[in-house]
């Protein structure tokens, strides 16, 4: 898959839209074939960083406390839960699903990781959101910075992912290059690479898919 062809089809995309009034969303779906997921053992649970802004700023949950509750308040995460409100959450089932539903990425301090697996793993496991361990050594700025616009993929055990690689206020250009960094983090995972690709579709909010057929080199 090339970058020329993803231009290509993005252009395709937009010729064959209907104008709306609202900014859409382009969505890449990407057909996997010939994966036996238990069998050949194959997880995708990625988080991409795209290229450029993909038109929705993720939420960020921080669990911790002391300096490096400081230092993620300063870097702009969107909650920091401490300990005393963590444990709260653990008699409290619909705070806890709220709260997993409501955050795009979870960061935490790695001594509370333990803790977080107990009281909301049974919510945060099932859509791939378990925290990503921060050290206190470590680029916490950065991280936060990097998931505000990252995308999280995962297959749930179908033969199928989707993403959405941006808006209709970036150029084709832009578009392309995020779709080509899903494309490019997905087909590192498949066991046999692109000849495990079916398919890849594009879409915006409205519009029907366009499909190109993978392998065709320009």
């Amino acid at each position: 898959m090339t970058k020329n062809q993803l231009i290509s089809l993005v252009k395709t995309v937009k010729n064959n839209a209907v104008k709306r009034n609202f900014k859409q969303s382009y969505e890449l779906i990407i057909a996997l074939k010939n994966i036996d997921f238990k069998k050949q053992n194959v997880v995708i649970n990625e988080i991409v960083q795209l290229p450029f802004f993909s038109g929705t700023s993720k939420k960020i949950c921080f669990i911790g406390t002391g300096e490096l509750a400081l230092r993620a308040k300063n870097a702009g995460v969107d909650l920091v839960l401490e300990p005393e409100q963590l444990d709260k959450l653990q008699g409290s089932k619909k705070e806890a699903k709220k709260l997993a539903k409501e955050y795009d990425f979870f960061l935490a301090d790695p001594t509370l990781m333990a803790k977080v697996g107990k009281i909301l793993g049974q919510f945060l496991g099932p859509s791939g959101k378990m925290p990503i361990p921060v050290p206190p050594t470590s680029p916490l700025e950065e991280t936060v910075k990097r998931c505000r616009n990252s995308v999280r993929i995962r297959t749930r055990g179908q033969l199928s992912v989707a993403a959405k690689v941006g808006d209709e206020s970036l150029t084709d250009e832009q578009i392309a290059e995020n779709a080509l960094a899903v494309y490019n983090a997905i087909e590192r995972k498949l066991p046999e690479g692109e000849k495990n690709v079916r398919k890849i579709y594009l879409k915006l909010s409205m519009s029907k898919p366009v499909e190109m057929v993978v392998g065709v080199k320009e």
